[in-house]
């Protein structure tokens, strides 16, 4: 069967200033974020790239390591990880740099409190992780977390590429109807839907989504191939 249970959205938050980190994690605890927190640029980025993280806030003026050189790295390795600068350094010219480096947004300081929660929550929907969407996917006997990217089997544990996950999703979103390949990769990869694209990338990321979720693999009970319609996610009898 498919079944459903809410669970919080995981925050990373990464600045130097201990009052401010302190602050931003109340609020955010406050209205339903599981919050971490490391206060300077290398203990961010080993967070980041370790933690699976449905939003990262992060400082540009960090020690050690900038803010900018944070987010570039992230990038390098998660093209959708989403993201949200904060800092002082407000200039135009600032906040082009940060969103060219691929900030999803550029908060200036001081900010309202309010504003940055609000904020925060556009990133996660526009990302397809707003706090009201599914977050816990059931297929047979295994639970798969949505916002940890990973599938439990009794004690058996299996992790998600943050691009399986939304594949997956999207999916089951639609799950009434095969979904064709031009159309996960317009609306899950972001492609324009009349660009000439290769479309193995979708197929390699099925392949690699039924060996974690299906039983016999070669023998598909929940995501099947519907012969010249695309993929569906059906519930199992």
């Amino acid at each position: 069967m498919l079944g459903f249970i809410n669970m919080k959205p995981r925050l990373l938050i990464i600045e130097d200033e201990a009052a401010i980190r302190a602050g931003l994690t109340d609020v955010f605890v406050y209205h339903g974020y599981e919050v971490e927190t490391a206060e300077d640029g290398k203990a961010g980025l080993d967070a980041a790239l370790k933690g699976n993280y449905d939003l990262i806030l992060l400082d540009i003026m960090l020690p050690g390591m900038s803010g900018y050189d944070v987010c570039e790295a992230i990038r390098s390795q998660d093209r959708d990880q989403p993201i949200i600068m904060l800092t002082a350094r407000v200039s135009d010219e600032d906040i082009v740099h940060g969103l060219k480096l691929g900030a999803d947004d550029y908060v200036g300081k001081p900010f309202s409190v309010e504003q940055l929660v609000l904020r925060a929550a556009a990133v996660l929907r526009r990302a397809g992780l707003a706090t009201d969407d599914v977050t816990e996917l059931r297929l047979g006997d295994l639970a798969i977390d949505t916002r940890n990217l990973s599938g439990a089997h009794g004690s058996e544990v299996t992790a998600f590429t943050r691009r399986e996950m939304q594949v997956l999703l999207y999916l089951h979103a639609h799950a009434e109807r095969p979904v064709p390949r031009e159309e996960l990769l317009s609306r899950v990869w972001g492609y324009a839907s009349h660009a000439d694209l290769e479309t193995r990338t979708v197929d390699i990321h099925i392949a690699k989504l039924r060996r974690k979720i299906e039983p016999d693999p070669k023998n598909p009970q929940f995501l099947v191939t519907i012969r010249g319609a695309g993929y569906r996610l059906l519930s199992p009898a």
